[in-house]
């Protein structure tokens, strides 16, 4: 019934064609335009779906209803003819009431845009994405489960924030069926105590869905991974969607698989799954597709050793399985222009610290890197010395440009030359209060930045306090 009242015309002027090949003019026929049709179909319809019954004039009209078929198997069935569809019995009533309340708010909202209030159907002048997802008339609100009261009890003994769990998804508060007393007890038994357990449940509550055997099956998983209980809480307690998201255990153990075929240990899996636990609810088909791709950019880069290239980068960028390949090739392609690297000095790059920012935003890069290499030519660098400050520094892409221009403008007020900082920029790793502090105990020494450098910047806490005791002995 959706077709515009052109089409129809079309499709009237091929059945006057029609008429006229058969010799019988359609003004003889007395045929009504589709259009027509379509109306008196849609208002018998309606008037069917509210009185449940035709109208009276039209009744005396309708054939001898055929009667109903007997219960039969699927085999049995098809004698009637190949196209008959027979619904389970308790799936007949649930389809009738759902194909009836969308038939009814189609017909009323492109049909019938003006019908009486007391038309109860008039009320359902609303499209189809309204009647999925409002509430506001009576005819969602009939639709819409009511909050499971046994439900809400339970788990407000369990101390959940009912509020919380709401709020982030509000409709497994309406499920009959759920497992919150059974995912309890299973946490309970791993170590959780009765805090921790509230807030999974209302940061996740989609958690109580799951069922006591596939929490089992999926913690087996996760401890051929991890060696004690407690980190698997730990995990669950940071990020309850890292482990009740997925309901596939045989994806988990295929990602599991397939991630130490390409060579990682038990070590680089840990890694993963305590940093980028999303990296094991992927599909193994995207995971796949992500190192493909980065085993083609190594060979195209000149590289004969892809698998080894795909084992550093994921080792050393927990991230970068949970990223698209279409980041991270505006990232590597952003690399080879902004820092005019050859092939072999790319790959090098991606190699070392550069795999460290290759999963990040690469406007957010873009910005980084022009703000910062604004402020250093100003301060009399280079364009080569820029670039080559990145590439010794690619932290300097994600680093914060205020907090990065705060650091460089307390080194400089401390009679310590742009060049110097350039040698050693990896000084800026360290808080702008820990380096103030570090100054002023060497400045107390009567130690000087120009002569000696600025290397006793970069060392440890321990390392710093060794050599600030001998120079207090020398001085």
């Amino acid at each position: 019934m959706s077709a515009a009242p052109t089409t129809l015309k079309k499709l009237d002027t091929i059945q006057d064609k029609a008429a006229r090949l058969i010799g019988t003019p359609s003004t003889t026929l007395n045929i009504h335009s589709l259009h027509h049709q379509r109306t008196v179909a849609a208002v018998c319809t309606i008037h069917r779906m509210h009185c449940s019954n035709s109208p009276r004039f039209l009744r005396q009209h309708l054939p001898n209803p055929r009667p109903l078929p007997p219960r039969r198997t699927r085999v049995a069935g098809l004698k009637d003819h190949n196209q008959v569809i027979y619904l389970p019995w308790y799936c007949r009533d649930m389809a009738a009431r759902v194909v009836t309340q969308v038939m009814r708010m189609y017909l009323c909202s492109t049909r019938f845009s003006h019908l009486p209030n007391c038309f109860p159907a008039a009320q359902l002048k609303i499209s189809y994405m309204r009647f999925c997802t409002s509430s506001h008339n009576d005819s969602t609100d009939t639709i819409q489960k009511p909050e499971n009261t046994v439900l809400l009890n339970n788990l407000t003994v369990l101390g959940v924030d009912i509020k919380m769990a709401r709020r982030r998804q509000p409709g497994v508060l309406r499920k009959v069926i759920t497992n919150e007393k059974g995912v309890a007890e299973f946490l309970r038994s791993k170590g959780a105590n009765r805090k921790t357990i509230a807030s999974i449940i209302s940061r996740y509550p989609r958690a109580i869905t799951r069922s006591y055997c596939h929490l089992e099956e999926r913690w087996q998983l996760w401890r051929s991974i991890f060696k004690a209980d407690s980190e698997i809480i730990s995990i669950i307690q940071r990020s309850p969607e890292s482990y009740f998201r997925s309901s596939d255990n045989e994806n988990l153990a295929k990602n599991i698989s397939f991630l130490c075929s390409l060579g990682l240990t038990s070590e680089d899996l840990h890694r993963l799954l305590t940093t980028a636990p999303r990296t094991f609810s992927n599909s193994l088909e995207l995971n796949k597709q992500m190192v493909e791709f980065l085993r083609d950019l190594c060979v195209s880069l000149g590289d004969k050793n892809p698998d080894d290239f795909v084992k550093r980068i994921i080792t050393k960028n927990a991230y970068i399985l949970i990223r698209s390949t279409k980041r991270i090739k505006a990232n590597v392609d952003f690399f080879a222009e902004a820092l005019e690297l050859s092939n072999s000095e790319l790959i090098k790059l991606l190699q070392g610290h550069g795999a460290e920012v290759l999963d990040l935003s690469s406007d957010y890069m873009k910005r980084n890197f022009k703000n910062t290499s604004e402020q250093l030519q100003s301060l009399g660098c280079t364009p080569k010395e820029v670039i080559k400050f990145f590439i010794d520094y690619p932290p300097a892409f994600y680093a914060s440009f205020e907090k990065l221009s705060n650091k460089i403008d307390c080194l400089l007020e401390s009679e310590i030359n742009i060049k110097q900082l350039l040698k050693k920029p990896r000084v800026l790793e360290f808080s702008v209060d820990n380096l103030r502090n570090r100054i002023e105990e060497l400045e107390r020494v009567g130690y000087n930045f120009r002569k000696h450098g600025i290397t006793i910047l970069d060392s440890s806490r321990r390392r710093f306090e060794a050599k600030l005791e001998k120079l207090n002995e020398e001085g």
